[in-house]
């Protein structure tokens, strides 16, 4: 068996990283995705016969860096000269004779993933397969229909992407496995038939998309489960995948946790976070907000004294008491300005408050009990004779709850 990365790309996503060094250079939590790539199939010498890299931008930089690595496997190159205006059907095409030579794991050098991936791949006795993901709405790119016993159904291309049929769909991990026997009859003679025909400015999945018309395509899919793989296209996906992938289980908590909800890229994660309220809105509001979905995004929302108004009809109070903010920070903002003379604030509190003020506009009361508790005795005791003009309160306390 042989393994073959497609390294040729431009990566011009992501900006100043690739600007000096090609895509497979960046470095997630210290570690090139190439380093961390070629060891791991490094372990699986001697099955591992050898590494077939295609070349291309910064090329050269590249082959130094790989030189200086501890690996064992032997390390081959294909040089696609003409990676700026062609894209990785061309890259694979120029690698088809090793294709046909071995049975052969197929990587794009832009992607990290857990060892227990290329097991799953190794581990399964169909001799062709295509390693797929459940798809979830922050991924795009080609992805793949499937029947029940993982046949590919249809291989459909970003352009062809319906989000009306988004749960059928699964994300192609751009990780193959091709049998020397699918290589000779099936794959290497439709890559040359496509590129002769259609040019080399495409994918070389869209190859895959015709093969998995016929009617015995010879290639499977297999879903990953847990096992934890991500694509790198730009810095978004590179703070991602560091979160992720660090070894560290205090940086990856801290990392975790710095994201203050934004897990919407972590489909195993369920935040807890205060802010979060899993009754509202309630099913009867989703649907409306479903079905008038195209108005509110298109439409300019009402201002501030619709608003208002709305907000007095449901709470059932005059309109001239209402005041509509773009959040609770924007609303203390305004009111802290507003305010005349030092405040009084208990603490622990929510900063936000105190923290619109100088600090010598504050006076601090600081609860002596350990949890946090006071009484409008104490309260009374200490702001007696202090000059404040407003008592802060806030009800429950943060961080108390109390």
């Amino acid at each position: 068996m042989q393994a073959i990365i497609l390294a040729a790309g431009m990566g011009k996503r992501l900006g100043a990283l690739t600007r000096n060094n090609t895509k497979c250079m960046v470095q997630v939590n210290g570690v090139t995705l190439i380093e961390r790539m070629m060891k791991q199939l490094d372990r699986l010498s001697p099955s591992l016969e050898k590494i077939v890299i295609v070349t291309g931008y910064e090329g050269e930089k590249l082959k130094t860096f790989l030189s200086r690595l501890d690996i064992s496997t032997p390390v081959e190159y294909v040089d696609n000269p003409l990676y700026a205006s062609t894209n990785n059907i061309y890259s694979l095409y120029l690698a088809k004779e090793h294709l046909l030579q071995d049975d052969t794991l197929l990587f794009e050098s832009d992607l990290i993933f857990e060892d227990s991936v290329i097991d799953a791949l190794l581990r399964h006795p169909y001799p062709s397969l295509a390693l797929v993901a459940k798809f979830e709405s922050w991924m795009d790119g080609t992805v793949v229909t499937l029947d029940e016993d993982d046949n590919i159904r249809q291989f459909i291309p970003g352009s062809k992407f319906s989000y009306k049929k988004k749960t059928e769909y699964f994300k192609t991990v751009n990780i193959y496995k091709f049998s020397r026997e699918f290589s000779r009859t099936h794959y290497v003679p439709f890559l040359t038939a496509y590129s002769k025909a259609l040019g080399n400015n495409e994918y070389y999945e869209q190859v895959l998309r015709v093969i998995a018309l016929l009617d015995k395509p010879e290639i499977k899919a297999l879903r990953l489960g847990g096992e934890a793989w991500y694509e790198i296209d730009d810095i978004q996906d590179l703070d991602i995948a560091a979160s992720i992938f660090t070894p560290d289980r205090e940086e990856h908590l801290r990392l975790m946790e710095s994201r203050y909800g934004g897990y919407w890229r972590y489909p195993r994660i369920r935040d807890f976070c205060y802010l979060v309220n899993p009754y509202f809105p309630n099913k009867r509001l989703m649907s409306e907000l479903k079905a008038n979905f195209e108005r509110l995004v298109r439409e300019y929302p009402s201002g501030m004294r619709v608003n208002s108004l709305l907000a007095a009809k449901y709470f059932g109070i005059s309109q001239e008491y209402i005041c509509i903010g773009n959040g609770a920070a924007e609303l203390i903002k305004a009111l802290m300005s507003r305010l005349e003379g030092k405040m009084g604030v208990i603490y622990p509190t929510f900063e936000e408050y105190p923290n619109r003020l100088k600090p010598d506009m504050v006076v601090p009361f600081h609860t002596a009990s350990r949890n946090f508790t006071y009484t409008a005795d104490d309260l009374m005791e200490f702001f007696s004779g202090k000059d404040i003009g407003t008592l802060l309160l806030v009800n429950p306390g943060n961080p108390s709850g109390f």
